[in-house]
């Protein structure tokens, strides 16, 4: 592995390490690149969760050590407390089934619509190029 590789695999760990809730997506939350990327994003919306968000399209190497990081070959990927939760079908299946709602601890049944005005979700800067 490269200087530059090994330097991208730290930034992506120190990321899932200091965000409860983090999606590795196309695009970002307002801008979502791929339909994958926006139904995860939509989920996560609807459970009203704060939540940070990468961009791994501006460097192809970000995607490359966070499969090789996570042993998952798909974008989008989503991490809480650490742990990977999967990709786009799983999120949606599990957003179905409430389970999603559970495991973010959030206080909305799945499909519920949120209340008032959602947090937006946060977004930490992409400084894994």
């Amino acid at each position: 592995m490269s200087t530059v590789e090994q330097q991208i695999s730290e930034e992506i760990q120190k990321a899932i390490s200091a965000n409860d809730v983090i999606l590795f997506m196309k695009g970002t939350p307002e801008a979502p690149r791929c339909g994958f990327s926006a139904r995860t994003v939509a989920a996560l919306e609807a459970l009203g969760t704060p939540f940070a968000a990468v961009d791994i399209l501006p460097d192809p190497r970000i995607r490359q050590q966070l499969s090789a990081l996570s042993d998952w070959p798909t974008i989008p990927q989503l991490f809480v407390k650490g742990e990977l939760i999967g990709g786009a079908d799983i999120v949606a299946e599990m957003y179905e089934s409430g389970e999603l709602a559970e495991v973010l601890g959030a206080d909305r049944q799945a499909g519920a619509a949120p209340e008032g005005d959602a947090n937006p979700p946060l977004t930490i800067e992409n400084r894994l190029n």
